[in-house]
This record gives structure tokens, C-alpha cells and sequence, in this order.
């Protein structure tokens, strides 16, 4: 599969989880994947998730506040996991992800969204967390049909089971900034 203009990071943690949310990997595991993260919402994202983390175990939902992460709620989402993944409902949608869709998603599957060109690259992504059990990040060039002005930072933490066995929910951050903005960031991070 080739997407053009995206990055697609999936192989966030080569070993220590899978699907069953066995364990959490710890060290320099954690180290890689951290770097790769851009902007600052998703180091904050992913540091609060590895806080919630209990003894190596993947955290669950009951494990996550988000008034601990006030400032990151426009653009979080929490997706219940179903069998069929496409089927999976957007439980909670922040302010900026109505603002990009255009409508409020927040009650609908995945399959409902207008993901474009780009729903290939978000199934995958989707089926790294969900599935795999791992954390996955990546960049975006124009999220959706008429957006393609936008940069989509963005990261997909798995949420076990309140069983411990598999996946129940993904926890998201979608950062968007316009194309000017991220060349303004490219530039002064260089």
C-alpha cells in the first residue's frame, strides 16, 4: 500500500503487548516511540497514558481522567473497539474534530466518517491499536476531503478490557495545524 504524503509509524512497540494487553513494554521501547512524536500534545497524550499504566499492564478506560488533561480535550476522541473495526463507534469527539469533519461525530462508526483516499492508511492505523494492542502515531497532509491545507499530528493508544483480555478502546489525538503553521514549526524546530 502506498500513501503519499503520510507517515505512518506502526511499530510502536516491537515486544512486551499484543492483543491480549499482556504487558506494557518499559525503557527504551517507550524512549523510541516517544521521540518520534512531534508536537507536544502527543508527548503529553502518551506520558499521561504510560502514568495510568498499572505495573506494566495496558491501562483501561477507568484508568483515564480527562479533566487530569484539560487542554488536550478538543482534540481527543475515545472509540469503543468492536469485532468488525469499521464498526466501531466514536464514544467521545473533541471540538476540533467537528471543526475538521465539518459535523459532530462523536455516536457514529468509522466506516461513517469521510475519510477519503486516506481510509486505507486509517484502518491500518486503527488495526495497530486495536487488534495489535499497540500504540501508533503518525503525520497527515490534508486529513479528509477539502482539508488538505491541514497537518494532522496524531496518535491511537489501546485501552484494555476492564477483563485485561484485549482491547476495548482506543484513546486519540488529532492536532491539526494549517499548512503555513507547520512549516513555521518545521522551521524553527530546524
Amino acid at each position: 500500500m502506498r500513501i503519499s504524503r503520510s507517515r505512518f509509524i506502526n511499530d510502536s512497540f516491537g515486544q512486551g503487548i499484543d492483543s491480549q494487553g499482556a504487558a506494557l513494554a518499559t525503557g527504551s521501547v517507550n524512549i523510541a516511540f516517544r521521540a518520534q512524536l512531534v508536537v507536544p500534545e502527543q508527548r503529553q497524550l502518551y506520558d499521561y497514558w504510560l502514568s495510568r499504566a498499572a505495573k506494566g499492564a495496558l491501562p483501561g478506560r477507568s484508568d483515564i481522567n480527562p479533566a487530569d488533561i484539560p487542554r488536550l480535550l478538543p482534540y481527543i476522541s475515545l472509540i469503543d473497539v468492536s469485532d468488525r473495526l469499521e464498526a466501531s463507534r466514536i464514544r467521545l469527539a473533541g471540538t476540533r474534530l467537528r471543526d475538521v469533519f465539518d459535523r459532530e461525530i462523536t455516536g457514529l462508526m468509522i466506516d461513517d466518517l469521510d475519510l477519503g483516499p486516506k481510509r486505507d492508511y486509517w484502518m491500518t492505523a486503527y488495526r495497530h491499536t486495536a487488534v495489535d494492542g499497540k500504540p501508533t502515531q503518525g503525520i497527515v497532509r490534508g486529513p479528509r476531503v477539502n482539508k488538505e491545507h491541514l497537518v494532522q499530528y496524531w496518535i491511537r493508544l489501546p485501552l484494555a478490557a476492564a477483563s485485561g483480555s484485549g482491547i476495548r478502546m482506543i484513546l486519540g489525538l488529532d492536532y491539526f495545524l494549517s499548512g503555513l503553521e507547520d512549516e513555521q514549526r518545521q522551521a524553527s524546530a530546524g
